[in-house]
């Protein structure tokens, strides 16, 4: 076995001991906003962005795996643990997100990155990959299909209306109030782990959390979205879990149609929505293959 398979079949268990005793904390500061990031490794830059509900710790694993090869730096978004929590549904659309990740990029004194996202992370991603196709080297998705793909579904499929019922209360005046860092924390198994979860959703702002899903989710009635296609250029690596409740794998259908490069799609049936988390050695392994091939 080489060295890299040892590292990869190590991780789970390194990766804890890994960032506390490695890892560098730093602040950027995106007009006033502070930026909250991790990083390990040293080589090309990697920059990881978690969704909801989670922070930068959700890539341990994936950060211990690549740190050899890769300098890898996770992101707590804006209203997460340590990063700043602007009020206002205004300070969290789309163009502010994408402009924080541009801010970390900067930060960290490079041009250009391999930028990898799940979730809101991975919407973020997709836009940075459409709005700034310079910046990026190759676009990783985790459990986030192509925002068109999701528009699609919502507008023609029931299933996918039922299950973004989540979506729609979230966009409900003060659901917040309905949330605890414990219950957020509920998807996480191990205990050591959730209560680091909770920990940092005590320190997160839970209505900015929220103001994701009002600032940037399709709200009723759903209509196609019809805009011009602005293709992604760089290679893309989707990983999707099977057993995603909130995100049906129709979403998926015509992925291609939107990329103007080589597009790797590894279906995970065993897998849910935290597909990092719920197949951390596979995703790793994959991952670390695709960038070195």
């Amino acid at each position: 076995m080489n060295v890299a398979m040892m590292l990869i079949g190590l991780v789970t268990a390194s990766a804890h001991d890994l960032i506390l005793s490695k890892a560098q904390h730093y602040f950027a500061d995106n007009e006033g906003v502070k930026i909250h990031y991790v990083v390990v490794g040293d080589g090309p830059l990697v920059v990881m962005i978690h969704g909801f509900p989670d922070f930068w710790y959700s890539w341990r694993n994936q950060m211990a795996g690549l740190s050899d090869k890769f300098r890898v730096a996770a992101v707590d978004l804006r209203g997460y643990n340590l990063s700043g929590k602007p009020q206002g549904v205004e300070n969290y659309t789309m163009s502010r997100l994408v402009s924080d990740i541009l801010t970390v990029i900067q930060h960290l004194g490079e041009e250009r990155a391999i930028v990898v996202g799940h979730d809101w992370g991975g919407a973020i991603a997709w836009a940075i990959a459409m709005t700034q196709p310079n910046i990026l080297e190759k676009l990783i998705i985790c459990n986030l299909p192509h925002l068109k793909g999701l528009q699609r579904e919502l507008t023609r499929n029931p299933e996918q209306q039922k299950h973004s019922q989540y979506a729609r209360d979230f966009q409900q005046p003060n659901a917040h109030l309905k949330l605890t860092a414990e219950i957020l924390a509920e998807w996480v198994t191990n205990p050591d782990t959730k209560k680091l979860y909770i920990e940092a959703f005590e320190k997160s702002d839970l209505e900015a959390m929220l103001n994701y899903y009002k600032a940037n989710y399709p709200k009723p009635p759903y209509v196609e979205n019809d805009s011009p296609v602005v293709k992604v250029k760089c290679p893309v690596l989707m990983f999707h879990g099977l057993e995603d409740s909130a995100l049906l794998p129709g979403a998926l259908n015509d992925t291609w149609k939107w990329i103007d490069n080589e597009l790797t799609l590894m279906t995970i049936p065993d897998a849910g929505h935290f597909v990092q988390h719920d197949a951390s050695e596979r995703v790793t392994q994959v991952i670390r293959r695709w960038l070195l091939e």
